[in-house]
């Protein structure tokens, strides 16, 4: 996890980046029919990953999951309550993402140290500044809030609606060749978290999550599964040392009680919630970059997803009150209602003044 928003130098999108979202907003069926013909041009080759011949990594514009996530887009946007210009401009912010992080994958880079210590790369600078000048491009009165660049305004102090952008989530993963990272993208509207993304381009792997619809995906629908209780529960966090301090009983309470608790996941544990694999996600120490984009795909494949209190994830901040930590930043999300009732009432018993309310 990365912790404190910084500023880089806006960048310009690519010609080839510019052309392939032309192509995408043209037509979605020649959009499957071009993903389709290069994943056939992809399968012959392979690439030489970090000095060495390695693991063959397509490039984003020839993933063979393209055509399906595009339709899962598609239909997404046609039955929910978020207008459809929005739902595609999700799936091409982490597109045009996607287009600079994985040609850095598994490639020597060199790794910058951000104040609170914590890597930054060139990989995931470029993105953000590549899914910067879309927004702007598209829909110049949204605001965006973005992990390496902080907040920025719409026309006129706009903030309606706001995309909040991770565009490497797991950087420690990403650059130790771990492909658990992700990309994630959200739109709030109002502070609350309507639409949501989660891309794992290297595994081909896309969730999709809009307000009114069912979770996706790779663009089939998803659905949490049921948990007899916490002692039947699989639990993920990134890793223990995000419990620290208050945070630590409340923490070691539910991790006591669970069947089997893990580490190391990033953002991939929740993609593996919502779609049926684990039971728990536990985490503290967070912004809401690190969990906007999945509160929608949480929720749309029918789990919890709420701070320690039980309170429902929202914000409409500023810079200044991210700086003066006036955001939610422990989580918890589960599949099944009871477990995540059961988990709660373990934390409040660990540290009941932490739930008194205000």
């Amino acid at each position: 996890r990365r912790w404190a928003p910084q500023r880089v130098a806006r960048r310009r999108v690519s010609t080839r980046a510019r052309t392939t979202r032309t192509l995408r907003r043209s037509d979605p069926a020649a959009v499957m029919a071009t993903a389709s013909r290069a994943a056939l041009v992809a399968t012959r080759s392979s690439r030489v990953v970090g000095g060495t011949r390695g693991k063959s990594f397509p490039s984003i514009a020839t993933r063979s999951h393209r055509g399906a996530s595009r339709a899962s887009v598609v239909a997404a946007a046609a039955a929910s309550e978020v207008p459809a210009e929005y739902v595609t401009l999700a799936a091409d912010l982490v597109d045009a993402a996607a287009e600079i992080t994985v040609k850095y994958f598994r490639t020597p880079l060199e790794i910058d140290d951000k104040n609170d210590a914590s890597p930054v790369t060139i990989a995931d600078k470029g993105a953000e500044a590549a899914m910067r000048a879309l927004v702007r491009e598209r829909f110049p009165t949204h605001a965006i809030f973005g992990e390496e660049e902080g907040i920025e305004l719409g026309e006129g102090g706009a903030q309606e609606w706001t995309w909040v952008f991770d565009p490497i989530d797991g950087t420690k993963s990403f650059i130790t060749g771990k492909p658990l990272w992700g990309t994630l993208v959200a739109l709030l509207h109002h502070g609350e978290p309507v639409l949501g993304v989660l891309d794992q381009p290297v595994l081909k792997e896309r969730w999709v999550g809009v307000k009114g619809t069912k979770s996706t995906l790779n663009g089939e629908p998803i659905s949490v599964r049921p948990c007899k209780s916490l002692g039947d529960a699989y639990l993920y966090s990134t890793t223990p040392y995000m419990f620290e301090g208050d945070n630590l009983s409340p923490y070691r309470a539910v991790a006591a009680a669970a069947k089997v608790p893990m580490f190391g996941c990033d953002c991939y544990a929740y993609g593996l919630l919502a779609a049926g694999h684990c039971d728990l996600v536990v985490e503290a120490d967070l912004k809401p970059y690190d969990y906007m984009a999945l509160v929608p795909i949480i929720k749309g494949a029918g789990g919890v997803f709420t701070d320690w209190k039980g309170g429902e994830l929202r914000w409409e901040g500023s810079q200044e009150a991210l700086a003066a930590g006036e955001y939610q930043g422990e989580v918890i999300a589960a599949g099944d209602e009871a477990t995540h009732a059961a988990a709660i009432e373990r934390m409040k018993s660990a540290l009941g003044i932490y739930y008194c309310e205000k």
